[in-house]
């Protein structure tokens, strides 16, 4: 407790948030507790005298057994009271620009006095003024503002005393203190307790994420954005964020921290894992026991190593147990039953032991021996299905050589097999001795020779003999095509695979069929019959017949390609007779989309529209990351769209939040409904919709850089003017487009543009767009709604009227707004004083370093009469003049930083226009450099007017756009003389 009472209260609250009751707490800093001095107060009476007719007294009271002083007044029979009672000096404390006045007083009930109840009031007034120090014993009235009169719920009458409580607000302070009166004026009134505070969020950690003391802030700022940062050992993607209501509270935290890989969560901390456990990534999960086969010897392990002998394959995550190496294939057998000679079944048994995995598969190796050498059976031998990469404990090998020995090694692998080292594999062997005759058999018949009356003929032998003791004789049986199998011509035994056969009928067909004989006198396999043809009687010679051949086949080649080109021609006559004008619509799918907007709200069943205009989704393709902002009807999220037959994208996810209305689901669909007419590289692109299940959402284009105007802030000073021109350029684009569908966007501002990171901007957010009328202004008239008052031009902020030349006002703000950052148009006017300036023909000033032919350009745009502003297609040509000429953009607008930069109408006492460096900054958005000043000594604003432009770098300002920003302020507050007003043009 100070000389004020210094009392800190923490309160607790409760606040309903998704469902979930979350206790929250508040802290009360007292600046003044009346009741806690326990002496007497020193607090100032006025009038000082006033004869028999005291103002204010202090009074000493007892109340549950206690002494505490209060002051009262009771001049109820004298007419026009006017008494006060001033508190001392109260000192404001950190940056608390509002305050609570607890009051605990008396009021006697006027009846209760014979003959005064004219004269008598029941009610006093609570008065504040400020100054920057004690003024003593100095007391004006005319400096005190009257906060409110104080009236009781319950007044005392003779028999029964009623204490009251009740509590005023005190807003907008700044100075460093103020001092509280009370005015009476004819009541009988004792003032038993007074309390000033003020509320804090106090100090803590949610999410793991640590928040400073934050004072609460006032009406104007009901929500203050706190950043905080995650404790040790704790990342977070972004930024973590929190806000403190004006009553003291914490709510709605963004940004979750999560615990590194190697730490888990331990209430407000993050610790290590123990020995034996591990966390491979960041989450606000806890560490996870050693898979099998591994261990972590060592705390705050991110994996687990495998134990010797056990390995774990590329593709296994490095979070799953370690495996062994598979034991040998089990029961190798090699079987030739049922088999034709060559060919063996080779079939084994899994391994007992498959080292824990499930990815086993087998490879054969095979040798062969001939006469005590062995090699590699080579690439003859066929394996079916394969010699490798087997999942089936078995594999028919084939084309195997008679009399020889063969060696079968079948290996086991598995996905660890790779990082076994020097081991060899885990195989079985087994070795086998064919012994058999292969029979012969034909695999080839071929036609030699033909002429009327003969046919020479041949044909291949496999396998062939291996020694000239191994003759092979050949059967050969030939009949006409057209005679029964039964009347057959002639059987002809052969030593040789070829032959000639004469006496043969000229013109006939004739069918053939060889069969090998073994030297053994086993038959072999016969080739398929074959046919073959004798020639005509009196057939030409080779060579003319060629001749005749080559002459009609030139001829069928020209007749070929007359039939081709008549074909042709007549094709085309048809399809130009069938096709009429309205078969053009569906030429391709980009003709589908309407040539005009069509107004969803047009359709009886709003559906209808979302159905005809966008693509249905199914929710199984959507996949939701994390929440990247909140709109009207529920949350957004970045997300994954996995539509079959096309790679997965980035899209970001409009959500609608539970317990909607059928009214609130087709508002929300009908943005769809608006943008799925769209398709231009400059607006935003919808990828569909999903209306057919419980959630209803709608998934565009997910652009990366967010909304514009904080892009900008974000990134002030660091692009070209050549860079924001083409920014700009983009914007101007889609809006061409948007006027060409006789659409008007009503809603054009940098919060509304997207950015992706090839910094290509994008048109959004449709929600109070509308569709132009078919009258010939092309005028649109609202019947009520908010209207954005600082981006709307005049005559819709009048009229209600909005046209393509209200988007094109519109479109200058933006231009202002991309040149300048991302600065708020108009600064902190109210919506008032910009209707009142814009009437008077106020126009916002150049932003610093804006090119001349830019600024002209929003000048045009701001034009009062809207038939004289340019058109969307006019600032497409201009800006893209602007771009293929880059020199046009170096000559820059005039710049007055009295009228860029808003000044307060106020002065300090020593004449300058700011009291503090700080207040300085803060009125030139570049409070962060408060403490760069203060550490660089600059402490008065004297300091800060003898500043150079190396003075600013040296103390730690180094983006350009804030390096110029000072800069031009400095020079502004050098050139100010007297009038400080920001808009006097």
């Amino acid at each position: 407790m100070d000389c004020f009472g210094g009392v800190r209260h923490l309160l607790f609250s409760y606040v309903l948030i998704n469902g979930i009751l979350i206790t929250l707490q508040t802290k009360e800093e007292v600046l003044l507790d009346m009741r806690a001095t326990g002496g007497e107060l020193g607090w100032l009476t006025w009038p000082l005298d006033q004869g028999d007719r005291p103002g204010w007294e202090v009074v000493q009271r007892t109340l549950n057994g206690s002494q505490f002083y209060s002051y009262s007044v009771c001049n109820i029979g004298e007419r026009e009271q006017d008494n006060w009672l001033r508190t001392t000096f109260i000192q404001r404390r950190s940056s608390a620009s509002r305050v609570f006045v607890e009051l605990q007083f008396i009021v006697r009930d006027c009846n209760s006095f014979d003959g005064a109840s004219l004269t008598c009031k029941e009610t006093f007034n609570l008065y504040t003024s400020e100054s920057d120090a004690d003024v003593g014993m100095t007391f004006r009235k005319g400096q005190f503002k009257k906060v409110s009169t104080i009236a009781p719920d319950e007044i005392t009458s003779k028999n029964k005393m009623r204490i009251n409580t009740e509590t005023r607000v005190v807003e907008n302070l700044s100075r460093n203190g103020f001092y509280l009166a009370f005015q009476d004026i004819g009541a009988c009134v004792a003032l038993l307790s007074v309390r000033v505070y003020y509320k804090t969020c106090p100090e803590t950690i949610k999410s793991l994420a640590s928040f400073p003391e934050t004072v609460a802030g006032g009406e104007n700022q009901a929500l203050q954005e706190v950043s905080g940062k995650c404790v040790e050992n704790a990342i977070s993607e972004e930024l973590p964020r929190i806000y403190c209501t004006a009553d003291g509270e914490w709510v709605v935290p963004v940004g979750q921290c999560q615990c590194k890989p190697g730490y888990e969560e331990a209430e407000d901390s993050c610790q290590e894992c123990q020995p034996g456990f591990f966390k491979a990534e960041a989450s606000s999960g806890k560490c996870d026991p050693c898979p099998a086969h591994s261990q972590g010897p060592e705390p705050g392990a991110l994996f687990c190593p495998c134990d010797a002998g056990f390995y774990r394959a590329a593709s296994d995550p490095i979070t799953g147990p370690c495996s062994g190496l598979p034991s040998a294939p089990r029961d190798l057998v090699a079987t030739t039953t049922q088999l034709s000679a060559g060919k063996l079944l080779l079939t084994w048994k899994n391994p007992e032991d498959t080292g824990g995995r499930d990815d086993i598969t087998y490879g054969v190796k095979c040798q062969r021996c001939e006469d005590s050498v062995c090699q590699a059976c080579g690439e003859k031998i066929r394996y079916e299905p394969a010699n490798t990469g087997l999942t089936d404990t078995k594999v028919l090998v084939s084309e195997l050589d008679a009399h020889l020995n063969y060696t079968f090694t079948v290996e086991a692998h598995s996905g660890v097999s790779e990082f076994a080292g020097q081991a060899p594999p885990s195989s079985s062997a087994l070795t086998t001795s064919l012994h058999f005759t292969e029979p012969p058999k034909i695999t080839t018949v071929r036609m030699v020779e033909q002429s009327p009356t003969s046919l020479s003929l041949s044909w291949d032998v496999a396998p062939r003999p291996r020694a000239p003791s191994q003759p092979i004789r050949y059967k050969l049986t030939y009949r006409k095509k057209d005679d029964k199998i039964d009347n057959i011509l002639i059987v002809q035994k052969l030593e040789k695979s070829s032959v000639q056969i004469n006496n043969l009928t000229p013109g006939t067909a004739y069918l053939f069929m060889v069969q090998a004989i073994s030297s053994d006198g086993s038959p072999g396999s016969s080739s398929p019959e074959e046919q073959f043809d004798t020639l005509p009687e009196g057939y030409l010679p080779h060579n003319k017949t060629a001749v005749i051949l080559a002459a009609a086949a030139g001829g069928a080649t020209v007749l070929f390609i007359v039939l081709v080109v008549l074909f042709l021609r007549r094709r085309r006559r048809n399809s130009h007779t069938r096709q009429g004008p309205e078969d053009t619509c569906f030429s391709s799918p980009e003709q589908l989309k309407p040539l005009t907007y069509v107004d969803p709200h047009t359709y009886e069943d709003p559906n209808i529209a979302v159905l005809k205009f966008a693509t249905e989704i199914h929710p199984s393709h959507v996949t939701k990351q994390k929440v990247i902002g909140a709109g009207e009807f529920g949350e957004v999220y970045k997300g994954i769209l996995k539509a079959p037959g096309r790679k997965d994208v980035y899209v970001a996810i409009k959500t609608l939040k539970p317990g909607y209305t059928e009214k609130q689901r087709q508002d929300f669909l009908s943005e769809a409904s608006i943008m799925g007419q769209f398709t231009h590289q400059n607006i935003i692109h919808l990828e569909g919709v999903v209306t057919k299940f419980k959630h209803a959402m709608i998934v565009t284009e997910y652009m990366e850089n967010g909304a514009l105007d904080r892009y900008l802030k974000d990134h002030d000073g660091e692009f070209s003017s050549f860079q924001l021109v083409g920014m700009l350029r983009g914007i101007a684009a889609g809006m061409k487009y948007l006027s060409d569908m006789s659409y008007v966007h009503r809603d054009l501002a940098a919060r509304n543009i997207l950015v992706n990171n090839s910094l290509e901007c994008k048109v959004s957010d449709f929600g109070l767009s509308r569709v132009l009328e078919d009258d010939p202004e092309g005028t649109y008239t609202t019947s009520g709604g908010k209207i954005p008052i600082r981006w709307t031009a005049p005559e819709a902020i009048a009229y209600r009227k909005f046209t393509s030349a209200s988007d094109v006002w519109s479109f200058g703000i933006v231009m202002w707004e991309v040149m300048a950052f991302g600065e708020r148009p108009y600064w902190d006017m109210s919506n008032h004083e910009v209707m009142k300036a814009i009437n008077e023909a106020f126009r916002l000033p150049a932003p610093m370093d804006c090119p001349s032919a830019v600024y002209q350009l929003m000048l045009q745009c701001w034009l009062q009469d809207r038939s004289k502003r340019p058109r969307f297609g006019d600032i497409v040509s201009l800006l893209d003049k602007l771009l293929h000429s880059p020199e046009s953009l170096k000559a820059i607008a005039d710049f007055d930083p009295r009228v860029s930069i808003r000044l307060p109408s106020t002065s300090g006492s020593d004449g300058s226009p700011f009291r503090s460096v700080s207040e300085w900054l803060e009125s030139i958005k570049m409070s962060q450099y408060i403490e760069n000043f203060t550490c660089a000594g600059v402490l008065t604003m004297d300091q800060v007017l003898q500043m150079k432009n190396e003075d600013i770098k040296n103390i730690g300002v180094r983006l350009p756009g804030h390096l110029k920003r000072i800069a031009y302020s400095i020079l502004g507050l050098k050139d100010q003389t007297s009038t400080l007003s920001v808009f006097a043009v």
